[in-house]
């Protein structure tokens, strides 16, 4: 019979090698369910993973710990982290176009939860997969650097050929003896200069002062107690969840925010405080939440601001925690995030005109039905990442991007969210964690997948797979969840042909049957969309070289652009925003006047653009919702222009309806 590694209070920890003595040559016990393929957690990763090994001919379980497919492309994620979309193809790709189907569109990266959830049930019921739900890990045996069967708390056993931990907490990983890490790398383990504690955290932050405690000199709510720690210090802090709500501002559609069964709105005071002290200068859009529109009136609510739906500090301990203290720390978010929905709609100290804006939203009442309207996921950004065969770190996002190895790509900013919520020395708050550095596109190593071949030789992790805080931040996005799921279906289908392990398959031909399949590999593939000013005819004039007046951030998440990034204005902030172009122009005459951006459904329909003439000023509205008629330059006329830095080009973003996009302007003499 198998000698059961079980799961008893503390899930098991790694960092040790030959953590558990296992009976070798264990034949299985009575009831054990067999299959090629069995896959712990049935995010979107584990669904991609599930068919893409189906396909090839296995027979596949998936086992989720909830109720529900999906994860959080299922669970209120419909505003998707997507960078780049050139480089996600394959599975992950036709995920999205399958999506767009039921719009009447060619691709849909925003969408509805129960639209996701179709998607995925009709592709797990066509490829055969067998789901099963409620299924939680309860033990293992493994022996010989090899897992022989997983044990579910119900009772239920599974053996496999190749396991899979797709779950965003891992583990299964965990248990089978793999290392692994959480929390933040300090800056010398791996020489990353954007690891450890950050120095200051520019944005969702608190832009008026306001303190940590309430007159008698008690420490509020939601402030943390303890140090914050050097710059550059490692650390075991964990980024903030939230839940990624879905809103609805059609009343037939709607339900009303829900009252915390334990609300208390001192709970809030910290909030309450800072919106005296912005006074009339708040905006709920710009200070206090995203709201990413979806199709029907619905919305995609996340974090922005100093105290907004992350909540800071509150998930520390979730990546090691047992079941019962996972659960405590889900449902303290739950009643976090809910109560601050409830505190804004109706707490008296709440500015009317924010209460009144509220009141215009509701739960959508027909998503998430049987959680209350609630989403059933919570985002669980980042908890234990792998110790694998090869780590993924800063230099592989930066200056080693590619890799002979790559099964797909990633594009997306090192965004990580804040990690705890301080004292400073005058006795103010302070936010600390934030991150968002622009990433060029970059190859993701196979190797990251797999555990050290001495640890485990047929289990994949394409969740919780190996890289540092700071590479984790990039990878995270639910694109790449499903472009390494399919990479790691693919390839326990090849191991197990084979009879190999994971680590030894054949990576050039699992590299050639996911171009066969429509992955994008390579940064040739990837055909990197931005554009040199030098290969331009004409004065040319990049962001880069710009005046820029306000908060602007620097990006690369769409193309084309031209250098090596373009401004947006955070929609935000807008009054006094503005971006000026300066050209040195040869001659005084007639030039044709272009300005570049890259066009999305979020951006500005109403762009103010000034232009400096010989006549005086002309102001011209672009519209940066529609592609522009050069790609990437829409122009603006031709003008009679001065010769020298007489004349320039200006981008405000004051007025604007949506994300105002300042990358570069051309001038072309006619």
């Amino acid at each position: 019979m198998y000698a059961w590694l079980t799961a008893v209070g503390r899930p098991v920890r790694s960092l040790v090698v030959g953590l558990m003595v296992i009976v070798a040559g264990v034949s299985g016990c009575a009831g054990t369910r067999r299959a090629d393929v069995v896959i712990y957690g049935a995010s979107a990763g584990g669904v991609v993973a599930a068919v893409a090994a189906a396909h090839e001919g296995a027979s596949v379980i998936l086992l989720e710990p909830g109720r529900h497919i999906g994860g959080m492309v299922t669970g209120g994620l419909g505003a998707t982290d997507k960078g780049r979309d050139a480089v996600i193809g394959g599975m992950s790709r036709a995920f999205f176009v399958e999506l767009g189907k039921h719009y009447n569109e060619p691709i849909s990266w925003f969408f509805e939860p129960h639209v996701a959830t179709k998607v995925f049930e009709r592709w797990l019921e066509e490829a055969g997969v067998e789901v099963l739900f409620e299924h939680r890990l309860g033990g293992l045996s493994r022996g010989g650097g090899e897992i022989h069967a997983i044990r579910m708390l119900n009772g239920a056993s599974f053996a496999a050929k190749v396991y899979m931990d797709c779950s965003y907490e891992g583990d299964l990983m965990a248990m089978a003896g793999v290392s692994y890490t959480w929390g933040r790398e300090g800056q010398d383990q791996y020489g990353e200069s954007l690891a450890g504690v950050r120095e200051y955290s520019k944005y969702h932050q608190f832009d008026v002062p306001v303190s940590a405690h309430d007159e008698e000199g008690r420490l509020l709510p939601c402030v943390h107690p303890g140090e914050r720690g050097e710059p550059g210090q490692s650390d075991r802090k964990v980024q903030a969840y939230n839940f990624r709500v879905c809103l609805c501002n059609r009343k037939d559609n709607q339900v009303p925010f829900p009252k915390p069964a334990d609300y208390d709105p001192r709970r809030y005071e910290l909030l309450k405080r800072y919106l005296q002290k912005k006074g009339e200068d708040i905006e709920l859009r710009r200070d206090l939440m995203i709201i990413s529109m979806m199709p029907n009136g619905k919305t995609d609510v996340n974090n922005r601001g100093a105290f907004s739906t992350d909540h800071i500090g509150g998930n520390w301990d979730y990546p090691e925690a047992d079941y019962e203290r996972r659960q405590e720390i889900w449902d303290d978010h739950v009643s976090y995030v809910q109560g601050f929905f409830y505190f804004l709609a109706n707490d008296p100290s709440v500015p009317e005109r924010i209460r009144r804006e509220m009141s215009e939203w509701g739960l959508a009442k027909d998503e998430f039905v049987d959680t209350g309207h609630w989403p059933h996921q919570l985002y669980v950004r980042e908890a234990r990442r792998m110790v694998g065969e090869l780590v993924m770190t800063q230099k592989d996002l930066q200056t080693e991007r590619t890799k002979p190895d790559s099964i797909g790509m990633g594009s997306y900013n090192s965004d990580s969210h804040h990690v705890q919520r301080f004292i400073r020395p005058d006795g103010m708050v302070e936010n600390e964690g934030d991150m968002q550095v622009p990433v060029q596109p970059y190859e993701i190593s196979y190797r990251a997948l797999t555990p050290r071949r001495e640890e485990c030789r047929n289990l994949l992790v394409p969740v919780c797979f190996s890289a540092s805080h700071v590479a984790y931040s990039s990878m995270r996005m639910e694109p790449q969840y499903m472009i390494m799921g399919q990479a790691a279906g693919l390839a326990a289908v090849q191991a197990i042909r084979t009879g190999g392990s994971v680590q030894e398959i054949d990576v050039s031909w699992l590299q050639a049957k996911l171009r066969e399949q429509g992955q994008v590999l390579t940064l040739g593939d990837a055909a990197a969309p931005h554009i040199r000013p030098a290969d331009l005819g004409g004065v040319v004039v990049d962001n880069d070289s710009a005046r820029v007046v306000g908060d602007w951030r620097g990006s690369t998440a769409m193309g084309p652009f031209v250098g090596l990034s373009y401004l947006h204005d955070e929609n935000s902030d807008k009054a006094g925003k503005s971006v000026r172009f300066v050209p040195h122009l040869p001659a005084a005459g007639k030039y044709e006047v272009l300005i570049a951006y890259s066009a999305s459904s979020n951006r500005a329909s109403n762009v103010p653009v000034t232009i400096q003439t010989t006549d005086g000023l002309v102001t011209v509205c672009v519209n940066q919702r529609q592609a522009p008629g050069k790609p990437p330059f829409a122009s603006l006329g031709v003008f009679s222009l001065p010769a020298g830095e007489a004349g320039y080009v200006e981008v405000s973003a004051a007025g604007t309806d949506g994300h105002v996009i300042a990358d570069a302007v051309q001038w072309l003499p006619k």
